[in-house]
């Protein structure tokens, strides 16, 4: 057996960086495809990050044997294999883009059969191959976990700018209702004051309204002392009338008296005569 060709020494040298170097490999069997079918299928791939290279199945299984890769059963057949790569923009493709790339393409043409891949050493199946193409891409990945971590430190910054703000609306709310309540118990003094008279005017009322009931009173004793004579006055008015009686009985008697003499003077003239 001769020595092998140095061109498919490079081609196995090829494959093996290959399959080194991607993140993700996925071998398809390109079968029924024509020249316009792979370019498009290409170009699909360079949107996504990806390579599709064609290779020789009996090239690949020397790389793959020297690389201790357990991927023989899926070199049957015409085999391309698709690796990640880089995008037109410089930016690294990932195992996501490529396998939506190629399952979005199978479902159009039904000729490309994805027998199965592998993932950072791990083999793939078809099925998991299908599951992964349903995975965001990875920038909507980033985007959305750096949305995540954006909003709770954009709602840590609303909160501590609401801080000040509710604070002040707090104190000046909590100023006003001070201000109302005190104006409302000043007004409710005041109004009490006006319709409840203070201590000093009720002991003043009390006292006025006692020096009224005095006067009255003593109205009262002066009125009765008029109408009803005193002990003394009662008593001088008894001797007066004691006095007026026997004032009268005298002048009865001297009455009588005199009478009697004209009676005695007229009974001595009838003697006489």
């Amino acid at each position: 057996m001769g020595e092998p060709r140095p061109e498919k020494i490079a081609i196995v040298a090829e494959v093996q960086e290959k399959f080194s170097n991607a993140e993700a490999v996925i071998l398809t069997e390109y079968r029924g495809l024509d020249v316009t079918d792979m370019a498009v299928l290409r170009t699909a791939m360079k949107q996504a990050g990806g390579e599709y290279k064609v290779y020789k199945n009996t090239l690949v299984r020397v790389a793959a044997k020297e690389l201790n890769l357990e991927i023989e059963e899926l070199l049957v057949g015409p085999t391309a294999i698709a690796f990640t790569g880089t995008r037109p923009d410089g930016s690294n493709g990932d195992p996501v883009s490529i396998a939506k790339a190629l399952t979005n393409f199978a479902k159009d043409h039904e000729d490309l059969i994805i027998k199965g891949g592998m993932l950072e050493g791990a083999l793939l199946s078809t099925e998991e191959i299908t599951a992964l193409s349903k995975i965001a891409p990875r920038e909507e990945l980033l985007a959305r976990l750096a949305g995540g971590m954006a909003a709770p430190l954009r709602d840590f910054a609303s909160l501590l700018n609401a801080i000040p703000q509710n604070f002040a609306y707090a104190l000046s709310a909590l100023i006003e209702a001070g201000g109302a309540r005190i104006g409302t118990d000043e007004a409710a003094d005041s109004k009490s004051a006006e319709e409840a008279p203070s201590e000093d005017a009720e002991e003043e009322i009390s006292e006025s309204v006692g020096s009224s009931e005095s006067g009255t009173d003593e109205a009262a004793d002066s009125k009765s002392a008029e109408e009803a004579p005193s002990e003394d006055a009662e008593e001088e008015i008894s001797e007066s009338v004691g006095s007026s009686e026997s004032g009268t009985d005298e002048d009865d008697s001297v009455e009588e008296s005199v009478e009697n003499n004209k009676i005695d003077g007229d009974a001595n003239e009838n003697e006489e005569s």
